[in-house]
């Protein structure tokens, strides 16, 4: 999308408002289905913060994560990103990673979404 939904914006600012991880929504990004639940931004730049640390190899890039976070929007503090926790690329019947992972999307870029998380079960 050229123009953010005004609807998945406020979506976003109530989550950064609640500080709530409970909203689940899947979107679709440049053809691929992202599923999951958001977080705030600064909750799920700590979560990456915390998995960074804990890294040998990737440690050093936890403090890019806890440093200041500047203009979020450019538009007066209206978000321009949706963050993911537990989230999984839907492929065929596969969500990727299985486990759940952190994502940040531009709100611009969904072309699609709903309210929700999707999950495959194999029977």
């Amino acid at each position: 999308m050229s123009n953010p939904d005004d609807l998945l914006v406020a979506i976003a600012a109530a989550v950064e408002a609640e500080r709530s991880n409970q909203m689940s929504l899947t979107v679709v990004v440049g053809g691929a289905v992202l599923t999951g639940r958001l977080a705030p931004e600064a909750v799920w730049r700590e979560r990456v913060a915390e998995v960074l640390r804990d890294s040998d190899r990737l440690g050093p890039f936890a403090d890019v994560f806890r440093g200041p976070r500047g203009d979020r929007s450019g538009r007066g503090g209206t978000p321009t990103h949706l963050h993911f926790h537990l989230a999984r690329i839907l492929q065929g019947s596969l969500g990727i990673p299985e486990t759940g992972g952190m994502y940040r999307v531009a709100i611009e870029d969904v072309g699609a979404w709903t309210v929700g998380d999707f999950s495959y079960v194999d029977r």
